[in-house]
């Protein structure tokens, strides 16, 4: 059985913590307006008294070479995101992604403590032992330490730099670790 990469959209192929006005080389702009995002933004612009001001589209950089490069790789793919199923129906087309399983959120999001980030025990459990590699940008020293102590099977947990995204180095370490698991 392949092993697992579990894929951010925010921070590893959507580098938004880049300079505003500067978008990364190979990225390109786009302008998206989610079911989810639209909710969020709706209910802020409520709160601020603006109930009938038209949603602002919400700015999302991606790199069309991501989609074959990751689907390279010898991993299954599959989403951790909070985009959840709507990274297919709006990241996966862009990057020319079919559609992929996705981890769903618990809400409320559970606050695990100890610096640990919402989404690693969350992601421990859902993997159930399989072996697996995740690329989110929240990715801290207190995750790697909690996922050595409740997961059973092999993990990466690759930290990726928002300002950046998912950059070559990243592709080779992921292809690296999948490869050694033989």
């Amino acid at each position: 059985m392949r092993p697992v990469l579990l894929v951010d959209v925010d921070g590893p192929l959507n580098p938004y913590a880049a300079k505003p006005h500067r978008r990364p080389e190979g990225y390109q702009t786009h302008r998206l307006v989610t079911p989810r995002w639209e909710a969020a933004e709706r209910r802020r612009l409520t709160e601020w008294g603006l109930p009938n001001k038209p949603v602002k589209p919400l700015r999302v950089w991606l790199n069309p070479d991501h989609g074959p490069a990751l689907e390279a790789l010898p991993f299954d793919l599959v989403w951790a995101t909070t985009w959840e199923e709507e990274a297919n129906a709006f990241v996966a087309p862009v990057l020319g992604l079919p559609e992929l399983p996705y981890i769903p959120w618990p809400s409320p999001r559970p606050e695990p403590g100890g610096g640990v980030f919402w989404k690693t025990p969350e992601i421990v459990a859902w993997a159930k032992g399989r072996a697996f590699a995740w690329v989110d940008d929240e990715i801290t020293e207190a995750d790697r330490t909690w996922v050595k102590q409740h997961h059973d099977g092999p993990a990466l947990l690759q930290r990726i730099d928002p300002r950046r995204g998912l950059a070559i180095d990243d592709f080779a370490t992921l292809t690296a670790w999948a490869t050694g698991l033989n």
